[in-house]
């Protein structure tokens, strides 16, 4: 069976019942659906936020992994209804940086190429390859996963080259000096 009209249309009572019987239909999105509970203007504050609170019973672990997948929507979920100062929103987003890390870590993922994370998206509107899903270190890539514990391959490369050179200077030095 197919549900056949999008998630952001439907009321509470359908969001509930579409829940339950999740695995009956074959075109049932859980990414859809929580993104949806954001969009849908039919819903008031309240019932956004019991329909999170019920999927999360049923998909908690799904919904976890949007951290990674699609941090936006994990963040608009989870402040739904709340003030937020920029102080909080900073917290909230390091906490989400570091939650990222964690799964990385813990399902030992070697590469981070996830959700809005492997595809183009440079702001503009008209180009051509907007949601085109590209390779991880494509010229492409706009954004990209990086945490501050990251090596910085560029770094490392300058300093090896820079004590290459000195160690070719500190022969040529001795040099110099035995034979003055």
């Amino acid at each position: 069976m197919t549900i056949g009209k999008p998630f952001n249309q439907l009321a509470k009572k359908d969001y509930i019942y579409y829940i339950d019987n999740h695995k009956k239909y074959t075109d049932f999105n859980t990414l859809g659906l929580y993104r949806s509970i954001c969009e849908n203007k039919k819903l008031e504050l309240n019932d956004r936020i019991e329909i999170r609170d019920y999927a999360n019973i049923i998909f908690g672990k799904t919904f976890h992994f949007y951290q990674l997948k699609d941090p936006k929507t994990y963040f608009d979920l989870t402040t739904l209804g709340e003030e937020l100062t920029v102080a909080d929103e900073k917290q909230i987003w390091e906490n989400i940086r570091e939650t990222q890390q964690n799964i990385i870590k813990e399902k030992k993922i070697k590469h981070r190429n996830f959700g809005d994370y492997s595809k183009h998206n440079c702001g503009y509107d008209d180009c051509p390859y907007n949601g085109l899903m590209v390779k991880q270190n494509s010229w492409l890539k706009e954004t990209h996963i990086h945490f501050e514990t990251d090596k910085n391959e560029y770094a490392a490369k300058d300093k090896s080259e820079r004590i290459k050179k000195e160690r070719k200077n500190k022969r040529s030095i001795i040099k110099d000096a035995l034979e003055d």
